[in-house]
C-alpha cells in the first residue's frame, strides 16, 4: 500500500526532483503490532535532512497521522518513508516555489535468521569509497550510489554486511548501517563529519552509553582498528544490533558490552513500543 501526498496511489510525477535528481530524503522505520517504532526520532532527523537540503519541512503532525494509517494493520513490517523537494522544470536550480511530495510505502519485515543476533554475522571490506561531502554528512538524502556499488561487491550469502571507507581510507559505516567497535571496554564509533549517515539507532546506541556511562568516543577508524577491536557490531532500524563474528580473516567474540547494548537497547525499544 502506497500513500502520496496523504491520498492512496503509487505514480509520481516524472518530473519529480526525487525521481529526477534524488532530491530529495528517506527513512526507514520498522512497525510492531501497528505502531510505528521510534517514529518522533525518525521525524527529527527527516526534520534535520529538510533544513540541510532546503525542503521545506512536512508537518509532523500530518506524517504522524498517515504513518500510522499505513501502519494500523501489519504486525511486524517495514515504512518507507520518501520526502522529496517535489516537481520543479529539468535543471538543477530550485524552484522558486517548493511544494514537497511525500510518500509513504509498507513492505514485508526481511526474514533475517535468529543466530544474527546472538551468534553475529560475517562481514567484509568493500573497495567502493565514499567521497567527503560535508554538507551532505549526516543525513539520509536519496543520493545512495556507493551503496549500491558497495552492496554489489559480494553475492555470497555467507557474507551479511559490508564495511565502507572514505577516500582518506577512514572507516565510515557499513552499506546499511553504522558500526561500532569496543576496544579495552570503550565504546567507539566513526566520526560522522565529512560523509555517511547518522542513523537512529547509532544516535540511540550512543544516548544509551552515556546514560549508563559508557565511555565512549567518535573518532577516525582506521582499517587495523577495525581488525585490533576486541568486540565489533553494526546497528540500523531495522536489524537492531547485530555482533559482528568475522571481517574477512579476523574473528571476533560476542563480548559482554556489545551484549549488554543489546539488553538495553532492547528495553528501550519495548518501552517505546509500549508508549506508542
Amino acid at each position: 500500500m502506497y500513500l502520496l501526498n496523504g491520498e492512496i496511489k503509487r505514480c509520481v510525477e516524472f518530473s519529480d526532483r526525487g525521481f529526477q535528481y534524488g532530491d530529495g530524503l528517506f527513512e526507514t522505520i520498522e512497525i510492531i503490532n501497528g505502531s510505528p517504532v521510534f517514529l518522533n526520532q525518525h521525524l527529527q532527523r527527516l526534520d534535520a535532512g529538510c533544513q540541510s537540503l532546503l525542503i521545506p519541512s512536512p508537518d509532523s503532525e500530518l506524517l504522524k497521522k498517515e504513518a500510522s494509517q499505513l501502519a494500523e494493520n501489519s504486525n511486524h513490517a517495514v515504512l518507507k518513508l520518501m520526502v522529496t523537494r517535489g516537481s520543479g522544470g529539468r535543471g538543477y536550480r530550485m524552484p522558486d516555489v517548493i511544494h514537497a511530495t511525500r510518500l509513504f510505502s509498507i513492505h514485508p519485515y526481511p526474514e533475517y535468521p535468529a543466530d544474527f543476533v546472538k551468534q553475529g554475522i560475517n562481514i567484509r571490506f568493500c573497495n567502493t569509497r565514499l567521497g567527503l561531502s560535508p554538507s551532505l554528512a549526516g543525513i539520509k538524502h536519496m543520493n545512495r550510489l556507493e551503496q549500491v556499488l558497495g552492496r554489489a561487491e559480494w553475492s555470497s550469502p555467507d557474507i551479511h554486511e559490508g564495511l565502507m571507507m572514505n577516500i582518506n581510507s577512514n572507516v565510515i559505516e557499513g552499506t546499511m548501517s553504522n558500526v561500532f567497535l569496543v576496544k579495552d571496554k570503550c565504546l567507539y564509533t566513526p566520526e560522522i563529519t565529512q560523509c555517511g549517515v547518522k542513523g537512529v539507532l547509532r544516535s540511540i546506541i550512543m544516548q544509551l552509553a552515556n546514560r549508563f556511562e559508557i565511555p565512549m568516543l567518535e573518532k577516525n577508524i582506521s582499517k587495523n582498528d577495525i581488525y585490533n577491536a576486541d568486540e565489533l557490531f553494526v546497528t540500523n532500524s531495522i536489524i537492531g544490533i547485530w555482533p559482528v563474528k568475522k571481517v574477512e580473516n579476523q574473528v571476533y567474540k560476542v563480548g559482554e558490552l556489545t551484549q549488554k547494548l543489546q539488553a538495553l537497547f532492547l528495553e528501550f525499544k519495548q518501552q517505546d513500543v509500549y508508549d506508542s
